[in-house]
């Protein structure tokens, strides 16, 4: 009899994957309901497709790789990627640019590793900068706070209605970078895009995101040393480089947590177990190179939110950073670090 071969983390056990995966989907429905109050149901079709999609992928290459299908699609990895992922895009991303993004986590983010635990970059990622970069324009097109109904918003998504131009408005992030004229307080006054701290209605999506990652900490589904590093980081940056209310001005630290996919990528992405650090002050370094990036790329890169780069290069960065944070060994005054030639 062939036994399948199962890779960590294993589906058994007090803690075992599938349960944790529905946790942390527990955990995105405050934010999911904040979207769908301030967008519409775009948002609730995109995470359905997205799931959809996922499903198909990951049933698609564990076929081609001879894998138990039953055994790891109900570890539900597959279904946490799309979540995550469908939430990053705009709301009315056409079907297609969905369709292409979780191909890519799926397979290029996931399986092309071996499957969930192999993975050394963040499959949700990969999937969001293939499509950011290849499709600039759909990845930017967000609609103005508002609500439709489910067949306008299936019309939009599926090709067979385009959106109003009145719907379509630059983000705050977006508006900050390219501002070289008002100050902030009068693009507060002027522009739409801004709420009373962050981005219009990216607020509450943030606060929401933030509700369910300190459900996930209250649950010890991960530790705070990640999130807290990124967040932390991400303040002081930006209180650093604060220069008030000029024209020139990047933002102040409450707009940088409470704007763009901040808090979602503080609670749910930087806290892969996978790819990110494995020790406490690994994941502390982690989750401040991620925060330091974010910032760096908000007010002098190309785009006008970083997380899905700042993410994907400390990944690069996780073998580095455990290798000089490793804990000591019990028994061992110093962590060991290597071995020389001839030990």
């Amino acid at each position: 009899m062939a036994l399948p071969r199962i890779t960590s983390p294993h589906a058994k056990g007090n803690n075992r994957t599938q349960q944790v995966m529905l946790q942390v989907l527990l955990a995105t429905v405050p934010g999911i309901l904040a979207l769908t109050w301030l967008y519409g149901f775009g948002t609730l079709i995109n995470l359905l497709w997205a799931c959809l999609c996922a499903i198909g992928f990951e049933a698609l290459i564990l076929a081609l790789r001879k894998r138990p299908l039953g055994f790891f699609l109900k570890d539900y990895s597959a279904v946490v990627t799309a979540v995550l992922l469908a939430l990053a895009l705009p709301p009315y991303s056409p079907w297609w640019l969905t369709l292409v993004a979780v191909g890519f986590a799926i397979v290029l983010g996931k399986q092309l590793y071996g499957g969930l635990g192999q993975n050394p970059f963040n499959p949700a990622m990969i999937g969001y900068v293939v499509v950011l970069v290849s499709f600039p324009v759909e990845m930017t097109t967000w609609p103005a706070p508002h609500m439709t109904g489910p067949l306008s918003a299936l019309q939009h998504i599926f090709g067979f209605a385009n959106l109003p131009d009145g719907w379509v408005q630059a983000t705050a992030l977006d508006t900050l970078k390219i501002n070289k004229s008002l100050t902030i307080d009068e693009l507060w006054t002027q522009n739409p895009a801004f709420g009373y701290i962050g981005g219009a209605g990216s607020e509450v999506v943030n606060l929401g995101f933030l509700l369910g990652g300190l459900y996930l900490l209250r649950k010890r589904l991960f530790t705070w040393h990640a999130p807290v590093g990124m967040l932390a980081a991400l303040a002081i940056m930006s209180l650093i480089f604060w220069n008030g209310s000029g024209s020139d001005s990047h933002g102040s630290p409450l707009f940088h947590l409470l704007s763009g996919a901040t808090m979602l990528g503080a609670f749910f992405i930087v806290t892969d177990p996978v790819s990110g650090a494995t020790s406490n002050l690994g994941r502390l370094i982690f989750g401040a190179g991620v925060g330091i990036l974010v910032y760096v790329i908000r007010a002098w890169g190309g785009y006008p939110d970083g997380i899905a780069f700042g993410v994907l290069l400390m990944n690069l960065a996780a073998p580095t950073i455990d290798y000089y944070t490793r804990p000591r060994t019990y028994g061992h005054r110093k962590p060991t670090r290597g071995f020389k030639l001839g030990e």
